[in-house]
């Protein structure tokens, strides 16, 4: 055989491995399979990121007179995310099964959640599953534009502090030493600041690990905490009565409730279902239990209202709108527009919090570093002082 023949049947050899793992590669993207009820991987980021938009564009296939298997089947295609492709083909799948939508949903907990699911079968049943779809990607859109708000407006504060927190510790840790030193070469007492600002140093450097192990199993200890149902609910009553935040707190439980079940009742969805729902809707276990109260009073009989009256987390106003969306058969509209007045009144407090913590919070950094420069140099401007006087 010759060179050339060789050299071509060797380059053959090579392509044909590269192709051959490529359509391995491939297959297993293809194949990548996610199990019914097991926890999806990334699932937070799916809920978070790609729900919205996936709703959106199934609302608007299905309006458009296509298919619903045929719509998934565009989606999967469309899709970047492994999880979330293999969710759809799933989804898919079972359609074709002969499941309906809403029971394929429920396959997927951690991704579709009990409102997701109750909207679709409310709108599987009334036939106005695209509708139903549209609005749930409203209010998705809706609910990710809240969280964003208030994360974006608490990251800065957050950033701030973290970094007067990281200046103290570097300038307690590598240069308070270095004047420590120098002070002791001119021998004299030091001024009471400045030898507490010493042994912090001194004692940081040598048992600094035990300190920082103590902050960790701080933090892991208050988690665990927070994540019981009694230290959850006595952390979130803690929230409610904050000054400030507190009442902010209390605004968006107020909006998530309203904007929820408002949704949930105009797809049809029983109101004793919706409550429960509801109630894991408002991120705060307080309202979630106040949520089940009343729920028990309307399965005795009694209008929604009436077991919200007493309470103190739900503002008056939402729950004399509710009233009167009870009397004209209107609750829907009714708690859409509180919805929208509450999720307002959250965009202006957080506008306000926001240009009264950067000052604040400059001031802050201001008094954290300026201290400690000014006991630091105090020995040198008692010393200068002392010279003047002589």
């Amino acid at each position: 055989m010759s060179p050339v023949m060789r050299g071509a049947k060797a380059s053959s050899l090579s392509a044909g491995k590269k192709q051959t793992a490529t359509s391995k590669g491939a297959s297993k993207k293809r194949n990548f399979k996610v199990g019914r009820g097991q926890k999806v991987p990334g699932a937070k980021k799916i809920v978070n990121d790609l729900l919205p938009q996936f709703a959106r564009q199934l609302s608007s296939m299905l309006s458009a007179g296509m298919p619903i298997v045929a719509c998934l089947e565009a989606l999967e295609e469309q899709s970047d995310n492994p999880s979330f492709r293999a969710i759809i083909k799933q989804l898919s799948n079972s359609i074709e099964n002969g499941s309906a939508l809403s029971e394929a949903l429920r396959q997927f907990p951690s991704v579709f959640d009990n409102l997701f699911c109750n909207m679709v079968k409310g709108g599987e049943t009334g036939g106005q599953l695209a509708e139903t779809i549209a609005r749930l990607a409203g209010f998705l859109e809706a609910s990710a534009k809240l969280k964003r708000k208030v994360k974006s407006a608490m990251m800065y504060p957050t950033i701030v502090l973290c970094i007067a927190l990281a200046i103290a510790v570097a300038m307690i840790l590598f240069i308070v030493p270095v004047f420590a030193k120098m002070y002791e070469d001119f021998g004299g007492q030091l001024p009471g600041p400045t030898q507490f600002l010493v042994d912090l140093s001194t004692a940081l450097r040598q048992y600094g690990i035990f300190f920082a192990a103590g902050i960790v199993a701080l933090v892991v200890t208050f988690k665990k905490w927070k994540a019981s149902p009694s230290g959850g609910y006595t952390f979130d009553g803690l929230l409610l009565k904050f000054p400030v935040f507190g009442e902010l707190n209390q605004k968006v439980a107020s909006a998530r409730f309203a904007r929820t079940f408002g949704q949930l009742i105009r797809s049809g969805v029983p109101i004793l279902d919706a409550l429960s729902i509801v109630s894991g809707a408002t991120g705060n276990l307080v309202a979630a239990r106040i949520v089940l109260e009343a729920k028990e009073q309307v399965e005795k009989g009694e209008p929604l209202s009436s077991g919200l009256t007493k309470q103190t987390v739900f503002p008056l106003m939402l729950v004399r709108m509710l009233q009167a969306g009870e009397k004209t058969g209107k609750i829907d509209e009714m708690m859409d527009n509180i919805a929208e007045f509450y999720e307002d009144e959250v965009d202006t407090m957080l506008a306000g919090l926001t240009s009264l913590l950067e000052p604040l919070l400059m001031i802050f950094l201001g008094v954290i570093i300026g201290g400690l420069v000014t006991c630091m140099f105090l020995p040198i401007f008692k010393m200068g002082e002392l010279v003047g006087g002589a």
